[in-house]
């Protein structure tokens, strides 16, 4: 079905967040996100629990994003839904939903790629996030560094070799005793620390490199995350007075590390692209150390676009946004849209 404009619905569920949202005209009317709690036990989130969450949650968690919005079904044009990457069980709760309730309705859908959406994150709040722009994606799966010269067009500088930058977050908390998810848990007890009293590595960031050899714009984790969890081995045979002490220092350290690592690959994009403008997306870009020290490197001819907490999360607001840009640019996906949890950025040269 083709369309003709007006509120469009996006569904996220890639892993644990069952998101709704209304979008029109690149404004958030109504937005819903219920974080699930039954993973926190584990460490980690259970891909089995999650798509039975997603299941029970989704009827009532779209319910209220239209009560929200003030939007009845019939009035909307279309729906967005995130078909991958993510977890496979999670991502076909949300996707066959969707196409359910579009089929029903005679509406067109759109399948977006969940890490294109953080992109359009941030245009939701402020609507001069276009690009041109250089884009650091970091979540728990993803670590991105991109040249976005026009939507839909995307150059690749860098991406991680092993682990995700959020998935470091993770699994650091989990070895100095934390919640989950790792990163706002990190981030606390930083505050009440001291970054180098312990020297942890900067993985790839040697300043011999440059933008023609391998590893210059990439990122590396799996060797700062041993590197960590051996330091907190060494402390802690100590005895569990020593380890207390020292776990606020080991924190500010390793977040410390991380910031040096994202800040300065940033930094070597902005300068090979020439374009200072950056813009962060995913729940890690929730970090305050993070954006203060992105910001205080852009300044004062840079700028940094930043999304609120809210929307640096797996959200559907996103989702619709990006659905909105390409309903109206006459895109639309027929029923044999499927999830795909290995699914490939698009655009990306």
């Amino acid at each position: 079905m083709p369309f003709r404009g007006g509120p469009v619905l996006g569904i996220e569920s890639s892993c644990d967040e069952t998101s709704a949202a209304v979008v029109a005209d690149g404004r958030v009317l109504g937005h819903v996100i219920l974080s699930q709690d039954a993973h926190a036990v584990f460490g980690g989130v259970v891909p089995e629990i999650a798509a039975r969450q997603h299941l029970a949650h989704i009827d009532g968690v779209v319910a209220r994003a239209l009560a929200e919005a003030g939007v009845r079904a019939g009035e909307l044009a279309g729906v967005g839904v995130t078909a991958g990457p993510g977890l496979v069980g999670a991502l076909l709760v949300g996707l066959n939903w969707a196409k359910g309730f579009a089929y029903s309705l005679g509406l067109p859908i759109v399948g977006v790629h969940h890490m294109e959406a953080h992109l359009f994150a941030n245009s939701l709040e402020s609507p001069e996030a276009t690009p041109p722009f250089v884009a650091l994606l970091i979540s728990g799966g993803h670590t991105m560094l991109l040249h976005a010269a026009s939507w839909g067009s995307y150059e690749l500088l860098g991406a991680t070799r092993d682990d995700a930058v959020g998935e470091a977050f993770d699994k650091v908390a989990r070895r100095l005793g934390l919640g989950f998810p790792g990163g706002p848990e990190i981030e606390r007890l930083a505050r009440q620390g001291v970054a180098g009293k312990y020297r942890l590595p900067r993985p790839m960031l040697s300043a011999r490199e440059g933008p023609g050899e391998a590893g210059f714009f990439d990122f590396s984790f799996s060797g700062l995350k041993t590197a960590t969890a051996l330091l907190i081995g060494e402390i802690e045979a100590g005895g569990e007075e020593a380890i207390a002490a020292a776990r606020p220092d080991v924190a500010a350290e390793f977040q410390e590390a991380i910031v040096d690592v994202l800040v300065g690959k940033t930094m070597r994009a902005v300068d090979h692209t020439g374009c200072h403008r950056v813009l962060l997306g995913g729940g890690v870009a929730r970090n305050g150390p993070l954006r203060e020290r992105l910001a205080a490197a852009l300044a004062p001819a840079g700028e940094l676009f930043a999304p609120s907490p809210r929307l640096s999360t797996d959200n559907a607001a996103m989702v619709a946004r990006l659905a909105e840009h390409r309903l109206a640019a006459g895109e639309a996906d027929g029923l044999e849209l499927n999830a795909d949890p290995a699914l490939p950025f698009p655009g990306l040269s």
